[in-house]
């Protein structure tokens, strides 16, 4: 299976499930934005060997904060309750940053989904993360 990696690495940081309900949601969203980028990385690779800059141009589609929102607008009638908690703690996070390139509401939006896909990452809920990774990608 794809997540033995992961399990071995997170195995290292057991955390109990109430543990990381706890976190705060900018620490979700920490590790959700890597194993996005990882996992659109991948996708991205998976499709043919191309020049480094293409796969770059092509995974901004995916990664920048309008992109994102519009997932999390997109996939939130499927969340459980739990889930879109996750996203709203995320979206009304105070963040220390202020957005370069990105509308205020779809960078927070944006934050939202990167905490749902680190608080899946973390409870190590593999299956829901696939799920939720496999809507972000698919164009519905």
């Amino acid at each position: 299976m794809v997540w033995e990696f992961f399990d071995k690495i997170t195995g290292e940081f057991n955390y109990k499930p109430d543990e990381v309900s706890q976190l705060s949601p900018l620490v979700l969203a920490y590790i959700g934005d890597a194993v996005y980028e990882v996992f659109i990385r991948t996708m991205l690779v998976s499709g043919g060997n191309v020049p480094v800059h293409v796969l770059h141009k092509r995974s901004i589609a995916y990664v920048k904060a309008k992109a994102q929102s519009d997932i999390v607008h997109r996939i939130m009638p499927l969340l459980t309750e739990e889930e879109l908690n996750i996203v709203r703690r995320g979206r009304n996070a105070k963040s220390a940053t202020v957005p370069k390139n990105a509308d205020i509401t779809d960078y927070r939006y944006a934050t939202g989904f990167e905490s749902l896909l680190g608080f899946l990452y973390l409870k190590k809920d593999y299956d829901r993360l696939m799920d939720i990774l496999r809507m972000a990608v698919s164009q519905n």
